[in-house]
């Protein structure tokens, strides 16, 4: 979610992200309080990210979020400001960048504050499986699984984001990195496929819903 009064800016930015295959919605401030109001709880948890760029009450807005949504919210400053930066702290942003800033890195950031929230909460429970964020294999149904390392961290991005649809590059970027050049894309395809495989085995029936072109999402679990 992107907000700042400039439409240009916010225009900018949405193209850039997805051309990274990241969807992102632009508001100006009213537009965003009204939707913080109205928005239903299922379509909020889908927000992966706030930005907050040149708006109204920007020091307000974090406090509004943080009443709906634990997910980061992070400052866009215009220029070099210490007074501005400590202020947006206080305020409840997880991060501050300076402009311009490349949208891969705004990216990074994001997972890297996802990756500290996860840290605190060392499994979760998703139907029949428990799935660990500190490397552990999972269980399910009360049975470890051991997992290739990369498949794992697919299931862990997938149980962390679940009720999200994440695209092929977001699961890329966040179990090799943004700037891994030596490792096609495509890689990703491949372990999802064992993955599936090994998930429909113990389970009964395979938990991870695919669409073309839109990505993948952990489905409601029988």
């Amino acid at each position: 979610m992107i907000v700042d009064e400039r439409e240009i800016v916010t225009a900018g930015y949405a193209c850039r992200f997805g051309s990274e295959g990241v969807s992102a919605a632009r508001f100006c401030t009213n537009e965003f309080r009204e939707w913080m109001k109205t928005v239903a709880d299922t379509d909020l948890y889908a927000v992966e990210a706030f930005l907050l760029g040149d708006c109204r009450d920007r020091e307000v807005l974090p406090r509004l979020i943080r009443e709906r949504s634990r997910a980061p919210v992070i400052a866009l400053n215009e220029g070099p400001s210490l007074e501005l930066t400590l202020n947006m702290f206080a305020a409840g942003v997880d991060d501050v960048v300076r402009k311009p800033i490349h949208v891969r890195e705004i990216l990074a950031r994001v997972g890297a504050i996802r990756r500290r929230l996860e840290a605190k909460q060392d499994h979760a429970i998703v139907g029949e499986m428990r799935v660990f964020f500190d490397g552990r294999d999972p269980e399910i149904k009360g049975f470890v699984v051991p997992l290739p390392r990369r498949e794992r961290r697919i299931l862990e991005y997938l149980v962390a984001n679940r009720g999200r649809r994440v695209s092929k590059s977001q699961i890329f970027n966040s179990i090799y990195g943004i700037f891994d050049e030596n490792v096609e894309e495509n890689v990703v395809e491949s372990h999802i496929s064992k993955l599936r495989k090994k998930l429909r085995r113990h389970l009964g029936y395979d938990p991870i819903n695919s669409v073309r072109y839109l990505g993948y999402r952990l489905g409601e679990l029988q």
